[in-house]
């Protein structure tokens, strides 16, 4: 699945970001949590949303059926 690579490779970007942002000794630490916390509530959302395409990718859903992901949560 090709949106599971987009995925990786936007974590991936994500965590350069934020060591980028924890080498920068020109910030305060007030500063660094303030630009920090939305990259870290973005790479929640994505680490979920790679581990469900990761579970449907491995357990697919049989035809007319409901894929059953809420059971894995």
């Amino acid at each position: 699945m090709k949106s599971i690579e987009h995925i990786k490779n936007a974590l991936k970007d994500l965590d350069q970001e934020v060591e980028g942002i924890l080498l920068n000794i020109s910030l305060s630490l007030q500063d660094k949590d303030n630009i920090m916390l939305p990259l870290l509530q973005q790479k929640r959302v994505l680490k979920q949303t790679l581990e469900d395409l990761e579970y449907l990718r491995d357990n697919p859903p049989t035809p007319n059926q409901p894929c059953g992901i809420s059971k894995y949560r």
